[in-house]
């Protein structure tokens, strides 16, 4: 059970100084010197005034005068302080009943080469390689596509094997690149990644429909064009509507097959990768055989433009009938139909500039490699042109655009980057079906690594390939209308065109079949972690396994991209979902790398910290290349899904590396706060609550914890202590259920801190535990706030009083700061708003600046943001209270704190009758309390009090250990054997008994006593006078008495001194600044 013991609340300060004394002594440098960080205490001053120690309005901080020095005295040396410049100083839940008595369906057991290896291999070479690498090699040259190619095949080398590490780190089941991440680097950057790369793998399915219906009405079936262009530059129009109709018709028909099962779409795969091999076959034998013998594909120059030959047959302006010659279509295109006979055009360039022909594959041998080496840029609109090739430069009629191929986009080489990166990204395929691989460990690392390895090369020769073989403006020629309207890699390939275009169709139809059947099973592992609550509807799955509701959302979002129909503006979008993917893969590994956690034994051992870095950088880098603005959208999706789970509190604890970094990097500030005790400007509050319990475990005074997080505002250290009393090893049961109670007390309140409950045999013993052991290194409490002892005077029993004092002579020995909020609960709630009304200072004698610090803490709050601040300090006779006005709005001022300022003089009077009668009452009290407990009548009483406590001791209040023992020996006394001796001894006693009570009438009180009391009485009326409607009364706490014996007394002078007042926060100093004057 636990003992009460007096609450605590946390008190925030302000820090002081940069080490600048207000005494003027010479300022000295280094970290934690004693004088830069208590500039205004400890003042060795001479010129002190020894009656300063006895006024008798101070009578009750006249012992800590040497130390802290009163308001006057401390204002007084402010006026020469100058400003000198200072130095610079899863465990993994079980499966739960249900799920385990369900009959869960068998997944495919696939090896490496079809779980892994192919469908990667799909993936990767998908779309991009036949549809746009000629395009990017004519515009960016040889040199800079192989450095785009190296780039990004680089990076994803870097990302798959960290990603090889952490498969190989322990089994991974289904949902692999997020379960990795997830369980690497916690639920909130597994959830975020995760549902980034879902949305990458949703959109990589829209991206391949794009580009699998691009191939089919461009390549395939032009004439299954629903839309048609009414005009030559309407045709883009057309085709993008065209695009969105077949894409949706498309991505229906693949939902259905990956609905079906998983089963069909690997039994489907091979069926698309042999297309795919044959394909890529087909362009290596092709750029062999056109060293020697070059396919035949003319295409047509007007000038040095190219011109789109779809649009006429002849590449001539004249063609001869019989023996007569005539104007050529391509003439009647460019000068119209009338006057044909006098061959005149309007068309300037066309009559400055010849028609010519040249071949658009002039082979391996032809050295076309050292045109295209290097980049030709185009902007939107710019036509097509052979810088080799001469040309009458003349204006052209703007009519007959439509009739030479011109660029559809501006480029340049961040936007190639953006759209080439997608083309390697297939790296996942295979982890993201990691549920369905036999052995996951081994295969994705083997599978990936090779599928990397084998796209890489094919990519970087086939960029050699493609400028050696092809001619630059074929090569520009996006969907190859120079080359009557073919597949322009499809013109390289042997023995035909149509083997690139039928084998790319069903390379980017399997690729979006791959696509389709990771996302939503990747989706289905987000859900099932219950991380994000709204994601929980896609967790459930059909009796086969497949995970319907995720499939019906991917399907979804998939045709919002399909409805962008610009297979060119979609790429850039996955390449940001991806490279963020990739880039928490390789900190994932690299934080787990470095912080040698002992649960990091890949069997991949072909990793390393720095390279996991350099793929980090790299995907960085090429996110911001690409595209800065997407880079930035993406990141603002991660953060807002981070801090939604954050918000959500996913409380899984997955043993993830940002925990173990936390924990790193805990220690490391630790180690590093422990050089030296901070500099007055980095003094910080943090809190020791020491909080009191009932017999239930229920916290008795919340509104101490209400106070102190009106007071942190969430920032610093805060600790909430108890006390259970008992031995630790019958009591540990109680200590969490006391523990768990003060946390969830806390979470109600909003405090934000750490919980400590010990057990010790005697509740001070605990007490002076806590002062001393809480915390860990540098971050140890600086402040102790506890609950005022209340009802000790109707108390007989002065256990409760005397262990409130030893703890504040406890505290001040440790030089820690003290709190007691007195009538505490009085205090507002969270929820209250105070709209006017003041925060009253008393600031009697200087101790630190906690006074001042304080209410400015309090008003960051919403509770006391409305209340003004007021400041009241104590001049005697002696004192100029106009020179002190002035130099404590100076002081404030200085403080950059918005206070009224009001000195309020006390003249030396007479002590009172009514001081006089209570100090007599006072003594009178202590004195016949002293004298029950040794009366006859009173024994009897106090052994059965003994047994009471005995059985209660558990729920008491804060006892006095010494209390405990004197109650044993009172007990031991009871029980003893009578003499002759000893009953003629407490016979006498009896006898003398009303002696004693006459002593008590006639007592005289003790002067030092009266003095006190006459402090305390004095301030009181002062204080109610001036604060008797203030919010809050802060005031100077006096320490306790160096003699032990006027405990009781020093009770009685705080009661005296408060009374009165509805809220009153008694504040004492640690012994050192906690506000500054200086920046």
């Amino acid at each position: 059970m636990p003992t009460d013991h007096a609450s605590s609340n946390g008190s925030a300060v302000v820090d002081t100084g940069e080490g600048d004394t207000l005494q003027g002594q010479e300022k000295k440098k280094g970290h934690g010197n004693h004088k830069e960080d208590s500039p205004f205490l400890n003042s060795n001053e001479s010129s002190a005034k020894k009656n300063d120690f006895y006024d008798k309005n101070l009578a009750l901080f006249e012992e800590e005068l040497d130390i802290r020095p009163k308001v006057s005295s401390l204002l007084s040396r402010l006026v020469s302080y100058t400003n000198v410049t200072q130095g610079a100083k899863e465990h993994e839940e079980a499966e739960n009943a249900d799920a385990s008595r369900r009959n869960v369906p068998e997944s495919p057991n696939m090896g490496t080469l079809m779980g892994v290896y192919l469908p990667c291999l799909q993936n990767i070479f998908g779309v991009i390689l036949f549809l746009r690498l000629t395009w990017i090699v004519g515009m960016a040259g040889v040199v800079q596509s192989f450095i785009i190619v190296v780039m990004c095949c680089a990076c994803t080398m870097l990302t798959a094997i960290s990603m090889s590490a952490i498969a190989t780190n322990g089994v991974v089941p289904a949902g692999g690149a997020y379960f990795m991440i997830s369980r690497s680097l916690g639920p909130e950057f597994g959830g975020a990644v995760g549902l980034c790369f879902y949305l990458g793998t949703t959109f990589a399915a829209a991206m391949y429909i794009l580009g699998a219906v691009e191939i089919f009405l461009k390549y395939l079936v032009p004439q299954a064009e629903i839309f048609q262009s009414t005009d030559m530059h309407g045709g883009d129009t057309a085709m993008l509507n065209n695009m969105r109709v077949y894409g949706s018709i498309c991505l229906s028909l693949m939902a259905v097959v990956v609905f079906v099962g998983v089963k069909y779409v690997n039994k489907l795969a091979s069926l698309f990768l042999i297309c795919v091999m044959i394909s890529i076959l087909s362009i290596y034998v092709g750029a062999v055989k056109s060293s020697f013998h070059p396919p035949e594909f003319p295409i047509c120059m007007l000038g040095n433009r190219t011109l789109v030959w779809d649009r006429f047959d002849t590449c001539a302006k004249t063609v001869m009938e019989g023996n007569a010659t005539v104007p050529s279509q391509l003439w009647r295109k460019f000068c119209g139909s009338g006057n044909a006979t006098s061959l005149q055009c309007d068309d300037s360039y066309f009559n400055e500039n010849n028609v010519t022909q040249i071949q658009g594959i002039p082979g391996l041998s032809s050295g076309v490699i050292r045109d295209n080496m290097w980049a030709n840029y185009l902007d939107k609109g710019q036509i097509l042109e052979k810088a080799s090739m001469a040309a009458v430069d003349a204006r052209g009629a703007i009519e007959n655009f439509g009739l030479y191929v011109s660029a559809d986009i501006a480029t340049s080489f961040t936007l190639l980057v953006g759209i080439f990166f997608p083309s390697s990204t297939g790296i996942m395929a295979g982890s993201n079906r990691s549920g369905d691989l036999k052995d996951a460990q081994r295969s994705i690392p083997v599978g990936t690594i090779l599928a990397i390895a084998t796209t890489s090369l094919v990519y970087m020769s086939s960029v050699v390939l493609f400028g050696g073989c092809i001619e630059g403006v074929v090569l520009r020629d996006k969907f190859g209308d120079a080359v009557r309207k073919n597949l322009v890699v499809g013109t390289l390939s042997w023995p035909s065109p149509w083997v690139i275009v039928v084998g790319s169709f069903f390379s980017t139809v399997g690729a979006g079949l791959q696509s389709l059947t990771g996302a939503p099973r990747l989706l289905q592992a987000i859900a099932k972690d219950n991380i994000i609550p709204f994601l929980r509807v896609f967790g459930h799955s059909k009796a086969n396994g497949e995970p319907t509701w995720a499939l019906l959302l991917t399907g979804f979002i998939a045709e919002l991209g399909i409805l962008i129909a610009s297979l060119d503006m979609v790429a850039p979008i996955l390449s940001m979902f991806f490279l963020m993917c990739y880039l928490f893969v390789n900190l994932a590994c690299a934080v787990q790398t470095l912080l040698r956690t002992p649960n990091w034994r890949p069997r991949f051992k072909y990793y390393h910290w720095a390279l996991s870095f350099l793929g980090m950088s790299m995907c960085l880098a090429l996110m911001f290349i690409s595209s800065w603005y997407y880079a930035i959208v993406a990141m603002g999706i991660a953060g807002v899904i981070y801090k939604y789970i954050e918000y959500q509190g996913a409380e899984k604890e997955w043993g993830d590396g940002i925990r173990g970094l936390s924990l790193s990097a805990a220690r490391y500030a630790l180690l590093r706060l422990e050089a030296g005790p901070p500099h007055t400007k980095n003094w910080r509050p943090q809190l020791l609550v020491l909080l009191k319990l009932d017999e239930d475990l229920h916290v008795k005074y919340p509104r101490l914890l209400t106070f102190a997080s009106q007071l942190k505002a969430g920032k610093g250290l805060t600790i909430v202590g108890s006390v259970i009393q008992g031995n630790f090893l019958d009591s540990y049961g109680e200590t969490q259920a006391a523990e768990q109670a003060i946390k969830n007390m806390m979470e109600i309140e909003k405090v934000k801190g750490f919980c400590q409950a010990v057990v010790a045999a005697k509740v001070r013993e605990g007490i002076t535990h806590l002062i001393q052991s809480c915390g860990l290194g540098g971050m140890k409490h600086n402040t102790v706030v506890m609950g005022w002892p209340y009802g000790w005077r109707q108390s007989e029993d002065p256990r409760a009083w005397k262990t409130f004092i030893n703890t504040v002579r406890c505290i001040t020995a440790a030089h820690l700061a003290l709190m007691v909020p007195k009538n505490v609960s009085f205090y507002p709630s969270n929820h209250e708003r105070f709209t006017d009304g003041h925060i009253d200072v008393w600031w009697i004698v200087h101790d630190g600046g906690m006074l001042m610090l304080l209410p400015f803490l309090l008003k960051q709050h919403k509770v006391w943001r409305k209340c003004k601040m007021r400041i009241f300090t104590v001049a005697q006779m002696d004192d100029n209270s106009i020179q002190m006005k002035k130099d404590l709005a100076t002081f404030l001022y200085q403080l950059r704190i918005e206070a009224e300022v009001e000195v309020v003089e006390m003249h030396d009077s007479d002590i009172s009758a009514y001081t006089y009668e209570r100090t007599l009452m006072m003594e009178q009290r202590s004195q016949m309390l002293r004298q029950m407990r040794l009366s006859n009548a009173e024994r009897d009483r106090e052994a059965q009090l003994v047994k009471d406590r005995h059985s209660m001791i558990r729920m008491g209040s804060l006892y006095s250990d010494e209390e405990e023992d004197s109650l044993e020996a009172e007990a031991a006394k009871i029980q003893m054997t009578w003499t002759v001796e000893k009953c003629e001894a407490e016979k006498r006693m009896r006898t003398n008994a009303p002696e004693n009570f006459r002593e008590l009438i006639s007592i005289k009180p003790d002067q030092s006593n009266v003095r006190r009391m006459h402090t305390a009485v004095k301030l009181n009326e002062v204080i109610v006078n001036r604060s008797h409607d203030a919010r809050l009364v802060l005031l100077n706490m006096p320490g306790p008495p160096r003699n032990t014996d006027g405990d009781e007394n020093y009770m009685e002078f705080l009661e005296v001194l408060t009374e009165g007042l509805e809220r009153v926060l008694l504040v004492r100093g640690g012994g050192r600044e906690v506000i500054t004057i200086y920046s």
